[in-house]
């Protein structure tokens, strides 16, 4: 172990036992090495073992069912971690080695202010007394930028959004200034201006604190700004690993390169998207031509939106009230078979506006003409047959899939409910055509959600809107969750779907390069008004407004032109 080196992961091999009894090779033998005061990115897909490697660092694998090859080494300042005693890892855990989660508010404890949970750290491997320790929380909630420190430390994690529960987690990792931080995809479901604060505050402590950094993600987007080395990871194995200059200039392993260009890029806009696939099968990928945007005079408009309004009321104390706007006279058009792209930060009203259109929130002011019909001024019982021609497919599939039902139920329940197929026989069959559409085999027919991938759900989601064979689709950040590549066959996948349909798609998301890629139009929203509005490339190339600058200025460019000159 080199002296610059502070941890070396040596033919790492774990293999998880599996219900049948049969044994899943989650890790095949990796090496690594993570020097001192510099940061590590370890990319790749979900199910590439990346967040397994962090927990075995972290030795917080379940020893039930984890086996552990006893030959792998884990040496951590010369140590071996997978040697030491559980009393042994609690002093190091926390102390000399932290951790930053994906999702805070399932790692922060939801009874507790989260200047407690910073606090039990410091007295914990600080040695400080709970009056020192409050103190320190001020100071360290202050060093991660959260505005009102001394206040926010009385908060509850429920009380603060995602990038203050993000930032909170920050300030407990480091609050006893480890020599290692390691951060498991912090970044993945926050805006790009909030990722970006992240991202810029995780290098900052790096180089105030002289840590280690090990930096997960399945975007390699956000790491070539920052990071040191790259290591890339696929089914269990390292396919590549080098600086991040070579790995983003002169990429030697398909997969890295086939990482590099699934994901749209502001630059230019394929009719297709790359798959990991195109990369990795014989003759490679040749990109195809590009596809024009935009909408033209002569459109046929399905959705005329005017004025639409939502305010929610809050309580306050006992008897008082406050009155939030949420959305605030927003007005579009959307035309027959193209994308209105909706973009902006959290809070921003972009969801508002979609559930409002389906009326899951019912509209305070506005209009909603569907060919000429209001579907805000409709009663119940007229809107039931335009429900089918208005469908969203939401962002987790995880909670809008019935996990008690099969895929033939979930695809054939709509289909019943509405009146369409003249028998259950004739609804399997259109099922199953569905499922071919979009792409999964007619064997998913009788197994449950938890059997299949996040991808593959998404696409389950999406085929059961397709049952209603409708007009317009409302993605509401339908693929921000995925990966990059995953994310790349849902956006042709929809392409697909729009180019055979016609269909018209609302498409709501916080990534704008995504936007970019799928959107003929774009509206720019911030605190429920819309602040632009034009066609895609127009906003992109000629912003007019400053906040709509500042949102393009937070796209990580990791990913620039000229580094692709050797792909």
């Amino acid at each position: 172990m080199a002296q610059d080196t502070l941890l070396s992961i040596k033919n790492l091999k774990i293999d998880f036992r599996l219900e049948n009894g049969e044994r899943f090779e989650a890790l095949k033998g990796i090496s690594f090495d993570i020097p001192k005061n510099r940061t590590v990115a370890l990319v790749g897909e979900s199910g590439s073992g990346k967040s397994v490697t962090s927990m075995a660092v972290m030795r917080l694998l379940p020893p039930n069912n984890t086996e552990i090859d006893p030959a792998s080494e884990i040496r951590f300042n010369g140590k071996n971690l997978l040697a030491m005693s559980p009393a042994e890892l609690r002093a190091l855990r926390g102390k000399d080695i932290a951790m930053i989660f994906q999702e805070p508010m399932s790692s922060l404890n939801p009874v507790f202010t989260v200047g407690d949970q910073i606090a039990e750290t410091l007295m914990l491997h600080g040695r400080l007394g709970r009056a020192a320790a409050k103190r320190r929380v001020v100071e360290l909630l202050t060093e991660v930028g959260l505005p009102e420190p001394a206040k926010k430390a009385n908060a509850y994690p429920h009380q603060l959004s995602g990038g203050q529960q993000q930032r909170v987690m920050i300030a407990m990792a480091i609050a006893c200034e480890p020599k290692l931080l390691i951060a498991d995809e912090p970044t993945t479901a926050l805006d790009v201006t909030i990722q970006k604060q992240i991202l810029e505050l995780i290098a900052k402590l790096q180089k105030k604190h002289g840590m280690s950094v090990l930096f997960i993600t399945h975007d390699l987007g956000v790491v070539g700004e920052f990071a040191d080395e790259v290591v890339v990871m696929r089914h269990g194995v390292i396919r590549e690993s080098g600086s991040v200059t070579q790995i983003f200039q002169a990429p030697k392993d398909a997969y890295t390169k086939a990482l590099l260009n699934c994901r749209p890029h502001l630059d230019r806009r394929p009719m297709r998207l790359a798959v990991i696939d195109d990369f990795l099968r014989e003759g490679g990928y040749v990109e195809p031509a590009e596809r024009l945007r935009g909408y033209a005079p002569d459109d046929e408009i399905v959705l005329d939106v005017q004025g639409l309004g939502k305010t929610f009321e809050t309580r306050e104390g006992l008897f008082g009230k406050s009155v939030f706007d949420a959305v605030k006279d927003v007005s579009f058009k959307l035309a027959r078979g193209k994308t209105l792209g909706i973009v902006g930060e959290s809070g921003s009203g972009k969801t508002t506006v979609g559930l409002t259109l389906v009326r899951l929130h019912q509209a305070t002011a506005g209009k909603a003409l569907f060919h000429g019909k209001d579907l805000l001024a409709m009663s119940a019982r007229e809107f039931q047959e335009y429900k089918r021609r208005i469908q969203i497919i939401f962002q987790n599939p995880y909670a809008s899939l019935n996990p008690r039902f099969t895929v033939a139920q979930i695809l054939t329940e709509p289909m019943m409910l509405h009146g369409i197929g003249a028998s259950q026989n004739e609804r399997l069959a259109m099922a199953r055509e569905l499922l071919d559409r979009v792409g999964l085999a007619e064997n998913a027919m009788f197994k449950y959600p938890h059997e299949f991938s996040g991808g593959q759900r998404q696409r389950i989601a999406i085929a059961r809107c397709l049952t209603m064979k409708p007009e317009v689709l409302i993605c509401d950040e339908s693929v921000s969750a995925l990966d990059v590549s995953v994310q790349a066959q849902v956006l042709n996948l929809l392409q697909d779907l729009q180019d055979e349909f016609k269909l018209s798609y609302l498409f709501i998301s916080h990534d704008l390069a995504v936007v970019k890629h799928i959107s003929d139009q774009v509206m720019v929203m911030s605190k429920g008004a819309v602040v632009e509005q034009a066609d895609a490339d127009d906003i992109y190339l000629r912003p007019t407004q400053d906040y709509t600058r500042r949102l393009l200025s937070s796209i990580p460019q990791g990913l620039r032109p000229e580094m692709f000159a050797a792909v």
